[in-house]
């Protein structure tokens, strides 16, 4: 059902459709950042300290970052979420900066005024819509990439949330990240080290399932049945769903990017535990890998709980995480390289015909692997820096093993899903029994 709203011109607070003013927004970004990269040549040659202009010039950057991907929403704002995950593999003088503008990403963006939403909400639930609650708050409780949610009280007494895309979502979404792909260079240069193109690829190739929210209830209904009851985790279950809008029982709690900010010790490595069990254990429950780790996707209960909100993007795997993971990652962390390497020409990863040095590609594979060599991990920015520099110094003979690398189709979100987690591990700085997760967890792993 596509409704008027779909046909609406640019309805009133829907996301900007017109590609010419939306890529103009988007290349202030990078041209921003060479214009205040000559004034900072200026004031070094005037004897300000380089370090003091380089801190300042990230600063601006990354204010101005969050602003015009923030209020674009769709793909700009989606490509930010997804950057702020690797937050932590950037250098610290780097990172700082953004640090927090990047987070900031993870849980908000402007809203769309009452009179778009109450619009989508008829054409999506008909012109009787309010008849469906009892109470509706036409203030955003959340905002996000491709849409926002309201709080409302549901005609049966439950407090719901409401899910609702921005007008123009699809279009907008498809057009930026073809947009942030051309420019990924640039980008590039912004937030140094960092490989754009194979993120925004990712990203891309996940579009169409973001966007699907009838789609996404049903993953949502799978998750609630498989976690229905659970002691440590809450999936809210699904009232009404339309292809613009779902319903939901409301969760109340705060962001995991509130315990990454501000959390304890204790908080850290409790809830870096459930998270990473949620990640690895939603294929073994549900035949279904919860595939969008960043933290605003996460919610803390006043319980204790890790609450679940978001499954727009989902993996299907209906007979749980592949075995051969397992197996070669017990295979690497006996450090059996002869048998990595074996193995992973065997899943496709290393080409028949491709020469590799056995050890060069065990150290290669060391973030991977490392957290499970020990009974307990501690996770943090410093470690993930230093693997994700050591991979990425073309002078590193690493650095050559991974343009000999073949990723499979069906190892891709795996993949993503699994260093998106480490991230935000790394973000926690948590101690985390990583090896004991994955024995319960990844087919193939235990003996």
């Amino acid at each position: 059902m596509q409704g008027r709203i779909g046909r609406m011109a640019n309805p009133p607070g829907a996301i900007p459709r017109r590609a010419v003013a939306r890529t103009a927004r988007m290349a202030s970004l990078p041209l921003g950042y060479a214009g205040r990269s000559a004034v900072g040549i200026g004031k070094r040659i005037g004897g300000k300290p380089a370090e003091v202009v380089a801190t300042e010039i990230q600063m601006r950057t990354a204010e101005q970052m969050f602003k015009v991907l923030g209020e674009l929403k769709g793909g700009a704002m989606k490509f930010g979420q997804a950057l702020s995950v690797f937050e932590a593999a950037l250098p610290e003088e780097m990172a700082g900066p953004y640090r927090a503008t990047l987070t900031r990403l993870q849980d908000a963006a402007p809203p769309m005024p009452a009179t778009t939403v109450h619009e989508v909400l008829a054409d999506q639930l008909g012109p009787d819509w309010r008849d469906r609650f009892l109470e509706f708050n036409d203030d955003p409780a959340a905002s996000a990439s491709i849409g926002q949610v309201h709080r409302a009280v549901y005609r049966d007494g439950r407090v719901v949330a409401v899910k609702i895309q921005y007008p123009g979502a699809g279009k907008a979404l498809m057009g930026d990240l073809n947009q942030v792909a051309r420019m990924a260079r640039m980008f590039g240069g912004m937030v140094p080290g960092m490989d754009i193109k194979p993120l925004v690829d990712e990203l891309r190739a996940r579009v169409a399932e973001e966007l699907d929210y009838l789609k996404e209830s049903n993953s949502q209904r799978a998750f609630a049945v498989a976690f229905e009851g659970d002691p440590e985790f809450t999936v809210p279950h699904i009232l009404a769903a339309a292809p613009l809008v779902l319903v939901s029982e409301w969760i109340d709690g705060i962001s995991l990017s509130h315990i990454i900010a501000d959390g304890t010790r204790e908080e850290r490595d409790k809830y870096a535990t459930l998270y990473q069990r949620f990640v690895l254990s939603g294929p073994a429950r549900a035949g279904l890998l919860h595939a969008d780790p960043h933290p605003g996707n996460y919610r803390v209960t006043p319980e204790g709980k890790l609450a679940v909100l978001d499954f727009g993007a989902v993996a299907h795997l209906p007979d749980g995480l592949p075995r051969a993971m397992g197996h070669l990652l017990r295979v690497a962390m006996e450090q059996d390289a002869d048998g990595v390497l074996a193995g992973l020409r065997e899943e496709g990863f290393v080409k028949s015909q491709m020469a590799l040095d056995p050890q060069l590609l065990l150290d290669y594979l060391s973030p991977l692997v490392e957290p499970a060599r020990h009974d307990e991990f501690h996770y943090t920015r410093e470690w993930l820096r230093g693997q994700f520099l050591r991979l990425r110094d073309p002078r590193s003979e690493e650095f050559t093993v991974g343009l000999k690398l073949n990723l499979p189709p069906n190892y891709l979100l795996i993949h993503r899903v699994w260093m998106g987690c480490i991230g935000v591990l790394c973000q926690l700085e948590a101690t985390v029994a990583t090896r004991d997760e994955v024995a319960r967890w990844v087919p193939g792993f235990a003996r």
